[in-house]
């Protein structure tokens, strides 16, 4: 009995068992997955995942179905990182996309406070006006006023 692969070609086999993503964790017919070191002439020391049920009869030939899981470790962990590299790329497009939001609030409420700052500055502006006018309309008042007195007294 050896702990030999029964794919030695250097590329895991799919078979019919369809293509496990990552680091498989427990075969389609329900047993845990171990690590074992390839002994074949191909491959040796080089790691592999196997079904433990497939691994416990040792001889793939043995089993009538030999559809269990199989993966070499480079490749399981190759797609780790593939998988690790995509949802980091998706954070890193989340982070921007909020960062640009609050950006953009940001400023809203600069805009907000400046427009509101110059309304008030306006306000001022003009009641200050409005004062400046009523003075001079008391001084016009007054000025035809006293025409009207002198032209009478004339």
């Amino acid at each position: 009995m050896s702990n030999e692969s029964g794919n030695s070609s250097g590329a895991s086999s799919a078979r019919a068992r369809g293509r496990v993503v990552g680091v498989p964790k427990r075969c389609w017919c329900g047993e845990l997955v171990v690590s074992l070191m390839s002994k074949s002439t191909a491959n040796p020391y080089r790691r592999y995942f196997r079904c433990a049920f497939a691994a416990e009869k040792m001889v793939s030939f043995l089993l009538s179905n030999d559809n269990h899981t199989y993966k070499w470790v480079d490749e399981a962990l190759l797609d780790e990182v593939e998988a690790l590299s995509f949802r980091i790329g998706k954070v890193e497009q989340t982070i921007l996309a909020e960062r640009g939001e609050e950006e953009r609030k940001k400023f809203e409420e600069l805009e907000l406070k400046l427009e509101t700052e110059i309304c008030s500055r306006m306000e001022d502006v003009v009641s200050e006006a409005k004062c400046e006018v009523k003075k001079a309309l008391v001084l016009v008042v007054l000025g035809c006023l006293t025409m009207v007195v002198l032209s009478k007294v004339i």
